[in-house]
């Protein structure tokens, strides 16, 4: 046996490289007096301890956030009628349960984290992949996590300020504090993490209950006079805004292809939380928009900058500070499902060497994607501290529809490419080609309408380009380049205690040789 450095027995009391055989048996790290068990091949990896519930409320968690709070005005304001904006609301759900639905198959063929990140590695290979994986490391998620966190905090901060906005500053370092303790969550214990967003799952669904309750007794009421066809508006384009509205509440539902590694049974598990968790989802965002036009005209719900509130204002009296107390806790738990999968799309992306290698690695002991986390977490709340992180998102959100539409191109490709892979899930054809012709609308005609915004998100995109050939297509890097990458795994590997995942031995002794990192 061999033993660690004294720079490691700080956090880690006893670090110890076991026995090996020629049998190859099982490897342990003894830490802290615990045994962490290697798998047969002596790897350290990711743990499948996800249940149909736990990726039901997954689905549901992520997809439910600020969204269905905020969106119904954008998308009566491009509709112009109540009619329509709840055709919308329901073409939307539609919309994404084809989408999920193709997802079910390509998750069930390539069961690897990364959802379509994976999909168009397997499809298109690693440029493809490549362009996807940096747009949405370094731009999507965090913008996105960070948005979410400042709604968080924004609505725990407004029964301090009734009068007026809660300070930038206080609500940045509530934001900042919301992101640190779901990462430390996450970083600790897959199953806190899973059974946080179990909670505020339920949570965020009891205040739709609410408001969808207070709906029904609207109506039992007689307020329908707001359920009419006038003002609808006939312009394509805007009809393709009302989408994005629409569609951008519902994002989310592709999020549990992401961490399909750790289910218990992705086959079975993969396709009944999807369809259990859209069709859940629909209904309760029609029934909530129901619920608000019983009482709010569509002018009102123009002027409001969150429509649930003033819902609450009207109908509910003293009682209205529920509300926001539920959009927080929503909010809160849709931080925690960003975290949770967009830390798997960069640990698949440094699993295929497209990221830094410290990426790919697992905690010893907790066995989750520590350095994934952190580096989630971190860039998240680098975004918080920009000036308008809602521009980025928008300058490259026709981006990720095309990459969702590029997914599921990869269903009839990879059938008349690679038509005996297995396939426990085979959808008819039908359905990928409806949606990849929306996909194509909801893409398009916004860029025609809004061509300088669409420039620039094209610039964006681009940037990944020679990103790709400095960092990852030259394989010949100055010695010196590949010597500081090494060493920064190698350090980074020790603070964290963390091992790679496919590693047939524990890699943990002071001096270990290390594969060069790739970025």
């Amino acid at each position: 046996m061999s033993k660690v450095g004294d720079n490691l027995r700080g956090s880690v009391k006893s670090l110890k490289s076991l026995k090996s055989n020629n049998a190859a048996k099982d490897e342990d790290i003894e830490e802290n007096g615990k045994s962490v068990a290697a798998n047969d091949t002596g790897e350290i990896k990711l743990e499948a301890k996800m249940t149909l519930l736990n990726g039901c409320t997954v689905i549901v968690g992520s997809i439910i956030g600020s969204g269905i709070f905020v969106s119904p005005t954008g998308v009566i304001k491009n509709t112009g009628s109540v009619n329509l904006a709840l055709v919308v609301w329901i073409a939307s759900g539609v919309f994404s349960m084809i989408g999920a639905y193709c997802y079910a198959e390509l998750g069930c063929m390539i069961k690897k984290s990364g959802a379509d990140y994976a999909y168009i590695m397997e499809t298109f290979g690693p440029f493809m992949a490549f362009i996807r994986l940096w747009i949405e490391c370094m731009i999507v998620r965090p913008c996105s996590q960070a948005i979410v966190a400042l709604t968080f905090s924004t609505y725990v901060l407004k029964p301090l300020f009734p009068e007026c906005d809660p300070p930038v500053s206080a609500s940045t370092m509530l934001a900042i504090c919301c992101i640190c303790l779901l990462a430390f969550v996450n970083c600790y214990n897959v199953q806190w993490a899973t059974r946080v967003q179990d909670i505020f799952t339920y949570a965020k669904l009891l205040a739709l209950f609410i408001i969808i309750g207070a709906g029904v007794y609207q109506l039992c009421n007689h307020q329908t006079q707001h359920f009419t066809w006038e003002n609808t508006t006939t312009d394509v384009t805007q009809i393709a805004l009302s989408f994005y509205s629409g569609l951008f509440a519902y994002n989310g539902w592709n999020y549990l292809n992401f961490i399909i590694e750790e289910m218990k049974n992705p086959v079975r598990d993969l396709p009944r939380a999807i369809g259990i968790s859209c069709i859940l989802v629909t209904i309760v965002y029609v029934f909530t928009n129901v619920a608000f036009y019983t009482t709010l005209s569509p002018q009102e719900v123009i002027n409001s900058e969150a429509v649930a509130v003033t819902f609450a204002n009207r109908l509910f009296g003293p009682m209205a500070w529920i509300i926001p107390v539920f959009v927080s806790l929503s909010t809160f738990g849709a931080v925690n499902g960003i975290l949770l999968t967009s830390s798997r799309l960069f640990y698949a992306g440094a699993c295929e060497r497209q990221m830094p290698e410290i990426l790919t690695m697992i905690q010893t002991s907790k066995k989750t994607p520590t350095p994934a986390v952190i580096c989630m977490a971190l860039l998240s709340m680098v975004y918080l501290l920009a000036p308008n992180i809602e521009a980025l998102i928008n300058y490259v959100g026709f981006a990720c529809w095309l990459s969702i539409g590029g997914s599921v191109f990869c269903i009839p490709w990879l059938r008349w490419k690679q038509p005996n892979l297995p396939r426990p899930i085979k959808v008819n054809l039908i359905f990928p080609v409806i949606y990849i012709i929306c996909t194509i609308f909801v893409v398009v005609v916004p860029m025609i309408r809004e061509p300088v915004q669409t420039g620039i998100g094209c610039l964006m995109i681009l940037s990944a380009v020679p990103v790709y050939f400095v960092f990852i297509a030259w394989k010949n890097k100055p010695k010196c380049v590949q010597n500081f990458f090494e060493s920064f795994t190698r350090v980074s590997q020790k603070l964290m205690v963390v091992v790679g995942p496919k590693s047939q031995k524990i890699m943990m002794v002071v001096g270990a040789a290390s594969k060069p990192a790739q970025l």
